[in-house]
């Protein structure tokens, strides 16, 4: 069994067998949960210079996120969208769909003025095809289209509830100014 680094490693770099094993290891729901965690955390310091609700508004909206996505993404991908020989429960979703947060931990350089956007921006993408790759073996699909289909409805209401709360705690003005260097008036 590999430790939860190797396993984080082994899903930043797309590996299916490193999904397959934490899709079939219920104990690792706990690692999965730290992995989304830590990338949250990544994601709040990146947006501290925002300031506080910044760092708060990272953090809150990657937790929910993992958690409404791989909710999402199970019933689009058992329900509405399967393949005849789709099988998975919610915990297996949430194993792999939590280390295929991994390369969030990169969100970091957000505090990095300009580059850390561009960093950020770069992750979110990591992390997208890390899902794409996630939700193809927990699904067991046969076509990558089709968890390419099933991870982007998904990260679109992700993204809607990103700027929700964005909106709900006042950090819209904040923003534009934060990404170009200059620090956002908390």
């Amino acid at each position: 069994m590999a430790t939860m680094l190797e396993r984080m490693i082994g899903a930043a770099k797309l590996d299916p067998a490193t999904y397959e094993e934490v899709e079939g290891d219920p104990s690792a729901t706990g690692q999965a949960m730290v992995v989304v965690v830590l990338s949250a955390v990544a994601a709040g310091i990146g947006g501290i210079s925002l300031g506080a609700k910044g760092f708060v508004v990272a953090l809150i909206s990657a937790l929910v996120g993992w958690f409404v996505w791989a909710g999402l993404t199970f019933v689009i991908g058992t329900k509405l969208l399967p393949e005849s020989g789709t099988q998975a429960d919610f915990g297996q979703l949430l194993r792999t769909i939590g280390f295929s947060a991994s390369p969030g931990v990169l969100q970091v350089a957000g505090v990095v003025p300009v580059l850390g956007a561009v960093v950020a921006f770069f992750a979110s993408l990591w992390m997208l095809a890390a899902m794409v790759v996630a939700v193809r073996q927990a699904l067991d699909y046969k076509s990558l289209g089709r968890a390419i289909v099933v991870c982007l409805l998904g990260w679109l209401v992700n993204i809607a509830i990103t700027v929700v709360l964005v909106l709900m705690f006042g950090l819209a003005s904040g923003m534009a100014g934060g990404f170009g260097g200059t620090p956002a008036v908390p």
